[in-house]
């Protein structure tokens, strides 16, 4: 036996993550944990319909605790990070168990958000980067001026650009499809699969993904009907 293969046995924790097993719990929870902040972020977006001032104060209210946000970036991050390698992982692990495809594939026991599951994520990635680099950051403002500190200005111009809509828009739809799926294989994952509540926790799943889904594009929507201005 190699010296690898016996520090991988005597380590629990390498021993966990070889497993299939534990890269499904590892990204059980590490999307409790993006939920969370999927649930967070929404909240504090929503506050656009309640006027500039009240989104402006949160801003300065996040901007206040800056020092307190870095734990949660870092968890946010290596939660991301974790999540995405646990995934490409688990593919490969399944395109080596059977390396040669159906004769015919018939999409029977999945659904279209399970089999879009592989390549949504890293669309949504992409997008959750351009979106930082033109809100946060203020590097990618098309069209208009990034004013410091004005969240309310910088999103309405934002999102008036027609094409950034549409993107973000796109973007979180497939954010919803990945949810659906992702809500309810996380409590397969951890053990919770039962014929009697498995098909309520999918349609919980898929409720609470719709729900999501139509809070975030409602403020595009909003801004591209002249209901926010």
């Amino acid at each position: 036996m190699s010296t690898a293969a016996v520090g991988l046995r005597r380590n629990p924790a390498a021993t966990f993550w070889g497993s299939t097993n534990g890269k499904k719990a590892v990204m059980a929870v590490t999307g409790a944990i993006l939920f969370g902040f999927i649930i967070g972020h929404l909240a504090g977006n929503l506050q656009i319909f309640e006027g500039r001032e009240k989104l402006n104060a949160y801003g300065r209210f996040l901007h206040s605790i800056g020092e307190l946000l870095w734990p949660v970036r870092i968890v946010l991050i290596v939660s991301v990070l974790l999540h995405i390698t646990a995934t490409v992982q688990l593919w490969l692990l399944k395109k080596r168990a059977r390396p040669v495809g159906y004769s015919r594939k018939e999409a029977i026991a999945s659904s279209y958000a399970s089999r879009t599951m592989y390549w949504s994520g890293p669309i949504v990635l992409a997008f959750v980067i351009f979106h930082l680099l033109q809100f946060t950051a203020g590097y990618i403002h098309p069209e208009s001026q990034f004013i410091e500190g004005d969240v309310y200005h910088n999103v309405v111009a934002g999102f008036q650009v027609w094409w950034v809509s549409v993107w973000y828009i796109f973007s979180v739809c497939l954010l919803g499809f990945h949810l659906s799926h992702g809500i309810s294989s996380m409590f397969q994952s951890l053990g919770y699969n039962h014929p009697k509540h498995t098909p309520v926790l999918k349609s919980a799943a898929v409720a609470i993904a719709v729900i999501i889904t139509l809070g975030y594009i409602s403020i595009p929507i909003s801004v591209l009907l002249g209901i926010v201005k």
